[in-house]
């Protein structure tokens, strides 16, 4: 009796709180606020400051839980040195503009806030639960934006300024959308449960219709080679023959359904002119091949400082950007930015090569790497069709390989066995990290 009244007195050992779920918690609010932008489609909140407001607090705390995170400013990996290269070369070269140099300044300060976001990303995501957290974030919020874009724009051509801010271009949301489709393949892939994968998939065909109704061709073709990578990697070497038969048989009934417009487009780009439409179209590709020879140009001009951040828009005249991401960086940086540039996406390919080599990883853990790999596939060949150097996505998806290549190696240097979505594994602390736990007193 005596030794069951002791045993019953004795405390019970509770994981100790993680001191960065705060920052995290505010880190997956910054993401909530720019990946689904409310304020561009929810009357009253544009006077609400939130995206600074949430990343305010996550550095806030970050810097409070200074000495006590896993990772530390020291680790931060190369990628993160080249982007921070990028930034305050930028700034140096602004002063410089022969356009405006007052525009250059803001936009590249606008641009900044990228780099704590990508900082903040790296030491706060720790696990794969958390890197998942992220993901479906990105991924939930693009698919809602699919849904509101199709509701509101039936009188809206392409969709175009349905929504306000960075999806209001239907190539931009178009682009979005391909970036964020890999994501919602693996959330359901990784599903166990039939509803959630019932939502998902839902989710990917009502993104699809959306990116059929934008008729953007940078993003179709950026669909079929970022969806062929899939397909490949997950049904070929996965064995899910279904999938691939699925998504053919999905991508034909919607190209007949809703894809008569971007079909049109094609046609016009080949010459093939019947309506004011297919005027337009044809007018927008030999526009595009004309801002193509300007960046060249300018390029040539200014090989070491560039335009200035933005200025692109305003040299030509013609107030449209080049409809090519590399063009863009190189006329408004400078070679030097471009090739910090080149060599940041660069190391994101680089820490997937290194999780693949890695014979022992969790088989889910490699499913997160290959559905990285397929959306830095579609942003390579996006990039070349579409003026994305300053949007936030592309820079996400170099965080999180970053992200994961840093938790597989810190769980092989415990010896840990990495089970990333088992939370029966040393894994299940990340989910700790979203409650206050507290050690549980005797009762006397």
């Amino acid at each position: 009796m005596a030794v069951a009244e002791q045993a019953f007195r004795r405390p019970v050992k509770v994981a100790p709180r993680d001191p960065t779920a705060g920052a995290f918690f505010w880190l997956s609010a910054f993401f909530v606020v720019y990946c689904a932008r409310p304020e561009d489609w929810i009357p009253g909140l544009a006077y609400i400051p939130m995206a600074k407001i949430s990343a305010l607090f996550a550095v806030i705390g970050l810097l409070a839980s200074v000495g006590k995170t896993r990772r530390s400013f020291k680790n931060l990996p190369i990628e993160s040195k080249f982007l921070l290269a990028m930034i305050v070369l930028l700034f140096l070269w602004a002063p410089l503009s022969p356009v405006w140099k007052g525009g250059a300044v803001l936009k590249t300060f606008e641009f900044s806030k990228v780099y704590f976001a990508w900082v903040l990303t790296f030491l706060l995501v720790t696990t794969v639960a958390r890197l998942r957290r992220l993901i479906l974030i990105q991924a939930t919020s693009v698919a809602v934006i699919a849904v509101i874009s199709v509701l509101k724009g039936s009188n809206h051509p392409r969709l175009e300024g349905v929504i306000n801010g960075i999806y209001s271009n239907p190539n931009d949301l178009a682009f979005a959308i391909v970036l964020t489709l890999p994501l919602i393949l693996l959330l359901l892939l990784t599903s166990k449960s039939m509803i959630v994968k019932v939502a998902w998939a839902a989710a990917m065909l009502m993104m699809m219709y959306t990116l059929f109704r934008t008729a953007s061709r940078a993003g179709f073709i950026d669909l079929v080679i970022s969806g062929a990578v899939a397909l490949w990697l997950f049904g070929v070497k996965g064995k899910r023959p279904q999938l691939i038969l699925v998504t053919v048989v999905v991508g034909v009934l919607l190209l007949a359904v809703a894809g008569k417009h971007l079909r049109e487009r094609f046609f016009a780009a080949a010459g093939s002119v019947e309506n004011s439409e297919d005027q337009k179209a044809y007018g927008s590709f030999e526009e595009r091949k004309l801002l193509m020879k300007l960046a060249v140009s300018g390029m040539m001009h200014y090989p070491l400082t560039g335009l200035g951040t933005g200025d692109f828009v305003p040299y030509t005249g013609k107030w449209k950007q080049v409809h090519v991401t590399y063009l863009q960086i190189g006329v408004e940086g400078g070679i030097p930015v471009l090739v910090l540039y080149l060599l940041f996406f660069y190391s994101a390919f680089r820490n997937l090569r290194k999780l693949r080599k890695k014979g022992d990883l969790d088989p889910q853990a490699a499913m997160f790497a290959s559905a990285l790999y397929c959306c830095l596939v579609g942003f390579v060949v996006g990039a070349c069709f579409a003026p994305e150097a300053y949007q936030f996505f592309p820079y996400f998806t170099v965080a999180y390989t970053s992200a994961l290549l840093a938790t597989v190696k810190e769980q092989e240097d415990e010896g840990a066995v990495v089970n990333p979505l088992n939370p029966s594994s040393r894994f299940r602390n990340s989910y700790a990290n979203f409650r206050e736990e507290r050690t549980v007193q005797p009762v006397r």
